[in-house]
């Protein structure tokens, strides 16, 4: 009975190609998430797609640790911010109907924000409106917090800077858009979203997280205390809202990345005008820079392919979609016990695209290992290796690094990062291979390391 399931939910989500669903790409993908589960301890569900054949769609863990309820590939999960993305295409889709402009002010939507005479919408979008960063302290503490209470608390938060002076991050400025949406079309957060995205690319999973309604199949959230996992803290769902909220399935985030390449909930226009990153501008590393309408195109970590994407991470629920149009991929990785979905999503990834990755495995310290050479130390392109009392860290104190051989180091408090150091026939270091996710990427020596914050 479990195989005819499997079976009819991979035709229900795409082509099953026969030939590469038995290729060398499909176990490997395979070993990389054993691996993943069996020494990273992930849960959640991974689906994977090509040329909309499905290579990959699995579960892993528990979805209810409690009761000993495993996950299946129908499980929901919540999304944290990939929400943005949700928000984001409602407020465009009002802007194709002229029920708004891009150009408004926040004022004629809220009035009361600090400069909200001068943030546009389009600021609010692209996180250069320079509002605080998150109210957390309203939606972790309080159960009776309404709208209007916390509007009240961001009317009294100071700014992080002037309008479009720079980039900040800012789940505020998207909780406000989800205000901007119900005043623009006189509709609930969540109504419009169902009756004109959920309903429209047919998400019939998906919806708003809620603190009283009763959600089948749905994961319960484990984050990490140390080595223990313990339960999410109370939120107030009825707040986190508009920069998080919506719950879905790996499969229903696999119609919705089909209903945006096929144009089904916006226009070419403004589906380009989304997939822009407006911030360059600005400067930066390849991470907000590449921001555009709830979505980050062509980060850092993109494998130098074209690269859609935006993940989440609040309390356990650790969740990345990537998407890679020119390639006609689709990663998904939706975890509820805080595994790190987006350096899983880059190692799957790296695989498609034919980089050795290497599978998760048990680390091992080296015993009686040798004095760590103080020439270790040092810039590796944009990494920092400290060296303290003849000990190594990467980029912090906060990031110890053990030595597995003499020369190649792992992280205790995330196995997935491994430091190995090249050293040229003189015995002087030249590059290190920085192992993230399983993919390797070598940086050369570029100067002394900066002095180790404290």
């Amino acid at each position: 009975m479990r195989l005819i399931v499997s079976l009819l939910l991979l035709l229900s989500l795409g082509r099953v190609g026969s030939s590469e669903a038995q290729s060398g790409v499909t176990r490997q993908l395979a070993a990389y998430m054993q691996g993943q589960q069996a020494v990273n301890q992930f849960a959640g569900v991974v689906l994977v797609t090509r040329h909309d054949s499905v290579l990959l769609h699995q579960a892993y863990g528990l979805a209810d640790a409690e009761w000993q309820v495993p996950n299946t590939p129908d499980t929901r999960f919540a999304l944290a911010s990939i929400t943005k993305q949700f928000t984001a295409i409602a407020v465009l889709q009002l802007a194709e109907r002229g029920q708004l402009r891009l150009t408004d002010k926040l004022s004629q939507y809220v009035p009361g924000v600090p400069n909200g005479n001068g943030i546009t919408l389009h600021q609010l979008l692209t996180h250069t409106a320079g509002l605080a960063l998150d109210f957390e302290e309203l939606y972790l503490v309080h159960t009776d917090a309404t709208t209007d209470s916390a509007l009240a608390f961001i009317r009294r938060q100071p700014v992080q800077f002037a309008p479009g002076a720079r980039i900040g991050y800012s789940n505020v400025g998207y909780f406000l858009l989800g205000l901007v949406i119900e005043k623009a079309s006189g509709l609930r957060y969540g109504t419009y979203l169902q009756r004109y995205i959920l309903n429209v690319a047919g998400l019939h999973q998906s919806g708003l997280m809620s603190n009283t309604a009763l959600v089948s199949g749905l994961a319960r959230l484990y984050y990490r205390e140390g080595a223990v996992l313990v339960k999410n803290p109370y939120i107030n769902w009825e707040l986190n809202v508009g920069h998080d909220g919506l719950y879905a399935t790996a499969g229903d985030l696999l119609r919705f990345s089909q209903a945006l390449r096929s144009a089904t909930l916006l226009s070419p226009a403004s589906l380009a005008l989304m997939n822009t990153p407006h911030n360059q501008a600005y400067g930066g590393t390849g991470f907000l820079d590449r921001y555009g309408y709830g979505v980050f195109i062509d980060p850092y970590y993109s494998h130098r392919h074209h690269l859609l994407t935006h993940s989440g991470g609040y309390f356990g629920a650790m969740t990345t979609l990537d998407r890679y149009p020119q390639d006609e991929v689709v990663v998904i990785v939706l975890s509820n016990n805080q595994a790190e979905s987006h350096i899983i999503s880059y190692g799957l990834a790296g695989i498609l695209f034919g980089k050795p990755v290497e599978v998760p495995y048990e680390h091992r310290a080296l015993p009686a290992a040798p004095p760590v050479p103080p020439a270790y130390a040092g810039q590796y392109g944009p990494h920092h290796i400290l060296y303290v009392k003849g000990h190594l860290y990467l980029q912090n104190l906060e990031t110890p690094l053990v030595a597995e051989t003499p020369t190649r180091f792992f992280s205790q408090q995330n196995p997935d990062r491994t430091v190995e150091f090249l050293p040229a026939k003189s015995g002087k270091v030249t590059a290190l291979v920085l192992t993230k996710g399983g993919v390797r990427e070598t940086f050369p020596k570029s100067g002394k390391p900066k002095a180790p914050a404290r």
